[in-house]
């Protein structure tokens, strides 16, 4: 995959990382500006996207409507479509459910529940570890042959599915490469693979992702989901 300068959008994935680190920042610091740019990048977005899970065959529709520090995702489901909504702020993170005109603060309980027998959870479709504080940088490490920061981050609550997940940061571009997400016991549950890009008006999005799901205690892979995100269609000045 040739990287790019590039922003990709939050999710269910859209991510950016800004800038370059100065030498003399601690580790921490250093980490923590980087998920600063990425979670500021989500908020500076303006963009609807559209695409599908898919698995084994069968597609399931989602789309991701992106205004500022508000964020609705939705997925298509029993002829309806269900819809959540994220509002991002830094160290913060909240998931809703918009459920019969009615806001709902969304269950933790729910949140490491398959959607539509995916790979993908509830809080795998909001990156919710992004909002997770006090980052490290563990060290660099390749990712398909690309020099990477790799980045612990370790869950403040007993929510969710994840005790400690690592993303890998291009050094040079900011792209994020890949995560891998762990359970409380430290065995491996998944690994998120960005494969493809796209390019919408000045930035650079996801446009493809694989999520893989391990048998606890081995490398071996008994599930794969594919994310897969359409180009916006572009619209006239003065349309609407």
């Amino acid at each position: 995959m040739t990287i790019r300068p590039s922003f990709l959008p939050l999710i269910a994935a859209a991510f950016a990382v800004a800038t370059c680190l100065v030498s003399n920042v601690r580790a921490d610091e250093a980490a923590d500006r980087i998920l600063e740019g990425v979670r500021l990048s989500a908020t500076l977005q303006q963009n609807n996207l559209t695409g599908n899970l898919r698995k084994n065959g069968k597609r399931s529709p989602i789309a991701l409507f992106l205004r500022g520090e508000n964020i609705q995702f939705q997925y298509f489901d029993g002829k309806v479509w269900q819809k959540f909504h994220m509002r991002l702020k830094k160290d913060k993170f909240d998931l809703f459910e918009l459920k019969n005109g009615k806001t709902l603060r969304f269950p933790s309980s729910k949140l490491s529940q398959p959607i539509m027998g995916t790979d993908l959870t509830y809080e795998d479709l909001a990156f919710r570890f992004l909002y997770w504080p006090n980052a490290t940088i563990e060290g660099s490490e390749k990712i398909k042959t690309q020099d990477c920061y790799k980045i612990r981050l370790v869950n403040p609550t007993r929510d969710g599915s994840y005790g400690i997940v690592y993303i890998w940061v291009h050094k040079k571009y900011g792209a994020l490469m890949q995560v891998s997400g762990y359970n409380r016991d430290g065995q491996l549950l998944k690994r998120f693979h960005v494969t493809n890009l796209m390019k919408v008006g000045d930035v650079q999005t996801l446009e493809k992702m694989n999520v893989e799901t391990y048998k606890l205690g081995t490398q071996k892979v008994t599930g794969i989901t594919y994310m897969e995100f359409e180009k916006p269609k572009e619209v006239k000045k003065g349309l609407r």
